[in-house]
């Protein structure tokens, strides 16, 4: 006998391939980073069947159930080409930018809606205004932690991306921003 909690979401492995990641895929979530689809299950919520991925955050081991309905207005995204990689970088190298003068706790909130979009360039640019903010003046404790999240979600990208080992990914953006 089922227990009602099973009643309403029944769990069973599919195998769907027209769908855009398949087991094993690396994607990457908005402000949660590269995670790995772990496996892709229907399941019945409220009498409706529908496909999830389940996709595993690898920084922090998170489990995130995403609708494959709803995988353009979340963000999920494959990982960044070569190509992609390289214009990273040019944004990251860019120093003719203007840093915006508004209070910390706005300019916080504008970051912070750049991180959520989860494209890399707009998190690439965050990383880049915070790091060179940083060389000016002494960050709040809120920007000095989204420069963290935003340097932590450009590393992992960069290093599977690249295939290349993450330290060596964190030494490489670090000397960009040597003063």
């Amino acid at each position: 006998m089922a227990s009602p909690r099973q009643s309403n979401q029944t769990k069973s492995k599919v195998k769907m391939p027209d769908l855009p990641f398949k087991v094993g895929d690396m994607a990457v979530y908005p402000a949660h980073g590269v995670g790995e689809v772990k496996s892709i299950e229907s399941r019945e919520i409220s009498g409706s069947r529908q496909v999830f991925y389940v996709l595993q955050i690898l920084d922090s081991g998170m489990k995130i159930m995403v609708p494959t309905s709803n995988v353009n207005a979340v963000g999920l995204r494959e990982l960044i080409s070569e190509d992609e990689v390289k214009a990273v970088y040019t944004i990251l190298k860019e120093r003719d930018v203007v840093i915006d003068n508004q209070t910390w706790n706005r300019r916080y909130r504008e970051y912070m809606d750049k991180i959520k979009t989860g494209s890399v360039y707009e998190i690439a640019e965050v990383f880049r205004d915070l790091s060179l903010l940083k060389n000016e003046k002494e960050l709040s404790f809120g920007e000095r932690k989204m420069l963290d999240t935003a340097k932590n979600l450009l590393v992992k990208e960069l290093a599977f991306a690249e295939g290349r080992d993450e330290r060596e990914i964190e030494e490489e953006l670090d000397e960009i921003f040597v003063d």
